[in-house]
């Protein structure tokens, strides 16, 4: 996931410019695709926010994940306003970035939500995040991990 963000701009819900090689290293990374206009989006993004908060602010250590928001929104105005509102405290591509274009081509995003889980290279681990995060909860993120080929320190 290093690789795909390379020489590019995250930044955090206060609006400060993030590395993406050091908040993504030995991660399993989520690109979130979403969209405030959209109904099932404003419906997923509460669960994705618990299963986040329960992952990586409320374990000892964190888990080894980060979501990446790649917006759809229709402005600058109309994603900083669902990013405050409705997400939880991970990382978004800014939405003047032209790149997200290229993510949705690469990882074939037709229509949004889609949590596309990935390892740190790219690689796709599912493109059915957000089914897989509804259907097993926690659970899921063990089996990303088994296949992340990432460093562990997961124990929850």
């Amino acid at each position: 996931m290093v690789e795909v963000f390379s020489g590019r701009a995250l930044v955090n819900k206060d609006g400060d410019v993030v590395d993406p090689e050091e908040a993504l290293r030995n991660k399993v990374v989520g690109l979130y695709f979403s969209a405030g206009w959209c109904p099932p989006c404003r419906d997923f993004t509460p669960v994705l926010c618990d299963f986040y908060a329960e992952l990586v602010e409320e374990n000892e250590p964190p888990a080894q994940f980060e979501i990446v928001f790649i917006s759809s929104d229709k402005s600058t105005e109309d994603m900083v306003e669902y990013y405050h509102d409705m997400h939880g405290d991970w990382l978004a591509l800014p939405w003047a970035d032209p790149f997200k274009h290229e993510l949705k081509k690469r990882y074939s995003i037709t229509a949004v939500p889609k949590l596309v889980i990935v390892k740190e290279n790219g690689q796709v681990i599912t493109d059915k995040g957000r089914k897989q995060i509804r259907d097993q909860g926690l659970n899921c993120f063990r089996s990303w991990l088994e296949v992340a080929e990432i460093f562990q320190n997961f124990n929850g």
